[in-house]
């Protein structure tokens, strides 16, 4: 292949070695390096490549093609473009297709020495073919080049029905069957109305696929010649032979299926490709088909037909093709014999009538073979005539619409705006492409639809990145085209140290082709602070626990005076202390008793304050002692558990006691005093 295609198509598929050469592309053998796999890469070929019908065909059937799926349809993945360096060294955007690679070999391949396969073999392959043909059909697609070339046969034993679309972008671009040198071989298998030019349907496809039926039963083709037109000519109006009258094996029931597939009026066939695969195998297993006899064909179009065969020039060639070896007979279903003899001047004016009768009917064909020819030369003429052409402007990339209608206008060229399409070179707005590509000729006055551009494709951002190391999501990122980059750290309650916890954008969100994807790494989980829950009933003090992600751990009763019983006294960890989520934090309760101490010794004042932190009320007692005064002497109840908010009895001395004085004795009085 070219040098200058020595490299990956859409920076993914590796082109290989060419395993196929067609009419009008090219099939490489290809290697997917993002999903790792073998692929079959169809190409367009260079110098069919500038015309600008052939492009938008090919773009268009391709993406058709690529919506099927089907087991006999070969598969389509992906399809592009690839700007390369002609032989001119003009640059040409070349469009491909990706496929399925089939392992295995073609109809052609099987019928290429001319034996019939066994009938079985034959009704399953045209089976599958059929299959694929009633999706196809059903999701509106006309394949309209059914022929064995088209058709592969698995290693494995199963059909595929290949090229979907891209005979439609032959046809579409005017060749002729009359074309010099067009492949004959896909004119054996056209149908009626596609030789004539008309529009094609479904049931064009069926007349292909009898074709092909009838190839198989008998290891040739139904009509043969030395060209194209000759073969196209016998398709529109002589009657195939029956399957059976070649090879002698084949069954009255097949016969018929083969010779309604290949009624001249589309109308005569079978409606659909269901229809024609159930007759198909009806007859395979020998029982009634929903087809004619097969002389209703002969005599179809044997109806006005001439009477006895005769040889006929084929029509003129055109200017500068070899005229040598170039008749054939020309061969009527119908047959009638010449008059015996002339027993009589009756029997002479009728042989004289008759022979008057044959040839007119041969001047008439004669003119209308002629005619054909005169067409198919003027067709040719015009293929071959060369238009006066202007340049595409090769500075039309990147360029303003305007000022690309202008350089248009400028060398007498039609501006008009088709699809936007993404790029990952030209803004947004700006001229992309088109078609032709510039650089290329395009006949003057003709029209030149450009793309702009959407700006950079979007692409996907990866699944599987949270939970993974950062190594392995900077592969899955740099492997989808897009750039990384590592963000700050962050906690996660949900993914471990040192994996990514989160990415921007999001997994699965759509991302412009090359853009960056930011990644962050867990820290583990986050760190809270214990709150304080001092004064609380224990079941305030786990819902406000549970509110920070934490969790209540032991119970615990203490005796405390600072709070009412059933109230949290203090936790541990201690309010304020930093913990992580999910940690436990122990309650301690208050259980509504305090630890009266032993007051005996202490002075009055130092027991009244000690009671008074206990929340302890007191009732005073002096009595005599020796101790010292205010000294307390004991207390009710003694030292132990208490009540909160008890009244305790503290005895303290008064000092020693003082004897009392004696009475004096009275004075004795005189009777004088009394």
């Amino acid at each position: 292949m070219d040098s200058s295609m020595d490299h990956r198509l859409g920076g993914r598929y590796e082109v290989r070695s060419l395993i196929g050469r067609g009419g009008m592309a090219e099939v490489h053998l290809g290697f997917d390096a993002r999903l790792s796999r073998i692929v079959a890469i169809k190409m367009l070929r260079q110098d069919l490549a500038r015309d600008s019908v052939f492009q938008a065909r090919f773009r268009r059937e391709a993406q058709a093609a690529a919506s099927l799926n089907h087991p006999n349809i070969v598969a389509v993945y992906d399809t592009g473009e690839e700007v390369v360096t002609g032989a001119d060294g003009r640059g040409v955007s070349v469009p491909y297709i990706v496929m399925e690679y089939v392992e295995g070999h073609t109809v052609k391949d099987l019928l290429s020495d001319g034996t019939p396969v066994p009938i079985n073999e034959a009704v399953e392959i045209v089976s599958g073919v059929l299959s694929a043909l009633e999706y196809s059909h059903a999701a509106g697609l006309v394949h309209r080049d059914i022929k064995p070339g088209n058709i592969m046969l698995t290693t494995d034993g199963k059909v595929k029905v290949m090229d979907f679309g891209i005979a439609r972008a032959l046809t579409d671009s005017q060749a002729t069957m009359t074309q010099p040198n067009a492949v004959v071989g896909t004119a054996q298998y056209l149908s009626p109305e596609q030789a004539r030019g008309e529009q094609v349907d479904a049931r064009s496809d069926l007349y292909s696929t009898g074709v092909v039926l009838f190839e198989l039963l008998t290891g040739r083709p139904p009509f043969k010649g030395d060209t194209a037109v000759a073969v196209a000519y016998q398709h529109v109006s002589a009657t195939p032979p029956t399957p059976s009258s070649v090879t002698p094996d084949v069954p009255d029931q097949l016969d018929r299926v083969v010779m309604k597939a290949l009624a001249k009026n589309r109308e005569d066939r079978y409606s659909s490709a269901a229809e024609m695969r159930a007759d198909l195998i009806r007859a395979s297993r020998g029982a009634d088909v929903n087809a004619p006899a097969t002389s209703v064909w002969a005599a179809a179009v044997g109806a006005g037909a001439a009477t006895e065969t005769m040889q006929m020039a084929p029509p003129p060639p055109p200017p500068g093709t070899d005229t040598a070896d170039r008749t054939r007979t020309y061969a009527p279903a119908a047959l009638a014999t010449a008059p015996a003899g002339r027993a009589d001047a009756a029997e002479e004016e009728q042989a004289e009538a008759a022979r008057r009768k044959k040839k007119k009917r041969t001047l008439i064909i004669a003119i209308v073979v002629a005619v054909l020819a005169i067409a198919a030369g003027l067709g040719v003429w015009a293929l071959n005539r060369e238009p006066d052409t202007a340049t595409v402007p090769a500075d039309l990339v990147s360029m303003a619409p305007d000022d690309a209608r202008a350089a248009l206008e400028a060398v007498e060229l039609v501006y008009a705006e088709g699809d936007t399409v993404p790029s990952d070179d030209v803004a947004e707005g700006l001229v992309a492409s088109s078609e032709p590509a510039p650089g290329s000729q395009a006949a003057i006055g003709s029209t030149v639809t450009v793309h702009l551009s959407s700006g950079p494709a979007d692409t996907t951002v990866p699944t599987g990145l949270v939970n993974s190391s950062p190594d392995s999501a900077q592969a899955k990122i740099e492997a989808a085209g897009l750039k990384w980059e590592l963000g700050d750290e962050e906690s996660s309650d949900t993914v471990e140290a040192g994996l990514v916890s989160s990415v921007s954008p999001k997994e699965g969100a759509s991302i412009e082709a090359g853009g960056t994807v930011t990644i962050r790494v867990s820290t583990g989980k986050a760190e809270v602070q214990v709150p304080d829950v001092s004064g609380m009933t224990q079941e305030q003090a786990k819902t406000t626990l549970e509110a920070q992600g934490l969790k209540v751990g032991n119970v615990t009763t203490v005796d405390d005076p600072t709070r009412a019983k059933d109230l949290v006294v203090s936790t541990d960890p201690a309010a304020g202390a930093a913990v992580t989520k999910d940690s436990e934090v122990n309650l301690n309760i208050s259980s509504g008793y305090v630890q009266l101490p032993d007051l005996a010794g202490m002075t009055k004042s130092d027991a009244e304050k000690t009671l008074s932190d206990l929340g302890l009320s007191v009732s005073w007692t002096e009595v005599p002692d020796a101790a010292e005064a205010g000294t307390v002497l004991g207390t009710e109840p003694r030292a132990g558990t208490v009540a909160q908010g008890s009244t305790v009895q503290v005895t303290v001395s008064s000092g020693p006691s003082t004897p009392s004085p004696r009475p004096s004795s009275p004075t004795p009085t005189s009777d004088s005093d009394s």
